[in-house]
């Protein structure tokens, strides 16, 4: 039976806990802070999922060492901006012959490394033995226990099938693809491209304009991650389509909600006090806007949303500069 360890005890990173706990592998959680470690050693993660009542297969701790303990599973679902300085704290603990699973959407700020080439590089993990796990797969979704599926990519189909029988519950359905490229170019886009269906919201918009926002925004992820080695038919799947269409259109995305009061007229910075988080779209956009120009591939959605979120442009003039762009054949 495997055993697995998860880092982080945020939303997603507890709800998958439960799913591999309902799917007959122990975990043990590494949480940062005590105070959240104690509560998921009650059973209950009261900051991010009070809702979920954890299965008692699930512990926590605050050593770094202590759980990775015998895993043969390590899933790290920290923030994607954060993942080069944790796995500096504590990525020498981490067992030399697990799968070591990414569960981050995003591209890192500077380098524009994809998560999994972060975890090879400063973990000092076999790129064979990095998997990724991507999906329309909202946290509260999941921590309810309602039927969803996902995508285990790895390089090593051993790894692969590893962990999708260590996280296939009774509700949460994992398939399996070695497009570990495409897996990841989808899953940090579409954040991206959901800021901006939820500004368009914001504004007032309906389902034709929000319609219009996820196709051409599923092209731009298309062209980005062929560019750079993906397939073509990922991002027709689970992972692309998806998860695009799940975290651009639900209330419970965090991208999308950020976006929505970006619309409303709120800045960066007082969306971040309200909710007293980040969206990851909004820690990414700038990396994946340097990642597309690097490939010289032509993104001009998650430009405007860049420009807005880094530059101040209002969302009045990114639905103007968007719509007087040249005409061409929807394939371009």
């Amino acid at each position: 039976m495997s055993r697995a360890a998860v880092y982080g005890t945020g939303s997603w990173g507890t709800a998958f806990a439960a799913v591999l706990a309902d799917a007959g592998t122990p975990v043990t959680m590494w949480g940062r802070r005590a105070e959240v470690v104690e509560q998921v050693n009650a059973g209950v993660n009261e900051e991010y999922l009070p809702e979920l009542r954890l299965p008692g297969t699930v512990r926590a701790t605050t050593d770094p060492a202590e759980a990775a303990d015998g895993a043969d599973v390590v899933v790290l679902a920290v923030p994607s901006q954060t993942l080069r300085d944790n796995l500096a704290a504590w990525g020498g603990v981490l067992p030399r012959e697990a799968a070591v699973v990414s569960l981050m959407k995003g591209v890192e700020l500077g380098t524009t490394k994809r998560m999994s080439e972060v975890v090879a590089e400063a973990g000092g993990v076999d790129p064979e033995r990095v998997v990724v796990v991507s999906g329309p797969n909202l946290a509260r979704e999941i921590a309810a226990k309602q039927p969803a599926a996902s995508v285990v990519a790895s390089r090593d189909e051993r790894m692969a099938e590893r962990v999708a029988a260590a996280c296939a519950a009774p509700y949460f359905r994992p398939y399996t693809t070695d497009d570990v490229v495409g897996i990841e170019i989808a899953g940090a886009v579409k954040n991206v491209i959901a800021l901006a269906v939820g500004v368009a919201e914001g504004l007032g918009m309906g389902d034709n304009s929000k319609a219009s926002i996820i196709t051409r925004g599923l092209a731009e992820t298309t062209r980005l991650g062929t560019a750079v080695g993906g397939r073509a038919v990922t991002f027709a799947g689970l992972a692309g389509v998806g998860d695009l269409i799940a975290t651009c259109m639900s209330p419970l995305s965090r991208n999308h909600s950020f976006g929505v009061r970006l619309g409303q007229g709120m800045s960066v910075d007082e969306v971040v006090a309200l909710t007293r988080q980040t969206a990851e779209g909004v820690k990414s956009c700038t990396s994946v806007v340097a990642l597309a120009q690097a490939h010289g591939v032509d993104v001009p959605i998650i430009e405007q949303v860049d420009a807005m979120i880094r530059h101040g442009r209002t969302p009045q003039d990114v639905v103007t500069a968007l719509l007087s762009r040249p005409r061409k054949a929807e394939t371009g």
